[in-house]
């Protein structure tokens, strides 16, 4: 981050960044290359970005890596992106140290085997006294969350309910809203993603494919969040 941009300002503090890693398949395609493939760099361009923002001192950064929609690809894509969800958790444990921020999947995990699941709670577990927070969304949807939210109140016999205890019953209860949404790919849509948390966020979107976004293109899109007004529904 140059010194002429700056990481937030009086006008527009920024503390959560969430990102829509989109565009793999189509990057691999380019290339000639399987879906898969595009997944692989993917990751490469992922851990970049967490480093990045770790260094940046955000308080949370959340990352869109698996929708609850996503199993609806060829099974050949989902085994490969599975594979390489592991080698990560793997990766997680083995240099945890070296890992600014705590670990939080958000989703449900229940779709998940019992050897996958018990790692990314465990890492949950072991970083969980980290004040800074990397949300991972996997088996994640918006209205999935929202209809779980609802359950969740629902169970502890709430009959009616505020804001702040639909906010405590999130997968993100223990992070501010985002205040910046990228989406990379070139869609303009947010796709099922943050849905409750995003009513105030700042939305912007690169047609950049993920594999090519690089903490050069996050500090341009933290550059635009600094010169927008943010007035809450206010003037």
């Amino acid at each position: 981050m140059s010194e002429k941009t700056p990481l937030t300002s009086e006008a527009t503090p920024l503390r959560h960044v969430a990102f829509i890693m989109d565009g793999n398949g189509r990057w691999a395609k380019k290339r000639g290359m399987p879906r898969e493939y595009g997944h692989t760099f993917g990751v490469k361009a992922f851990r970049a970005i967490v480093e990045h923002c770790g260094k940046l001192g955000l308080e949370a950064a959340t990352f869109y890596a698996f929708s609850t929609e996503n199993w609806k690809r060829p099974p050949r894509e989902v085994n490969a992106i599975m594979k390489l969800m592991d080698t990560y958790l793997a990766e997680c444990e083995k240099k945890l140290d070296q890992y600014a921020f705590r670990l939080v999947f958000l989703g449900d995990k229940s779709v998940f085997d019992e050897k996958r699941r018990a790692k990314m709670e465990r890492l949950e577990e072991l970083t969980k006294d980290r004040s800074r927070i990397l949300n991972i969304a996997l088996n994640y949807g918006g209205r999935s969350e929202i209809v779980t939210a609802c359950n969740r109140l629902l169970a502890k016999g709430k009959e009616s309910v505020t804001e702040a205890d639909f906010n405590a019953a999130l997968y993100t209860a223990e992070s501010p809203e985002p205040d910046l949404i990228i989406r990379t790919g070139g869609d303009l849509r947010i796709s099922n993603f943050l849905l409750w948390q995003a009513a105030y966020a700042e939305l912007y979107f690169t047609d950049t494919l993920w594999p090519d976004f690089g903490p050069a293109d996050l500090d341009i899109a933290i550059d635009e969040f600094n010169k927008r007004k943010r007035r809450f529904g206010g003037v």
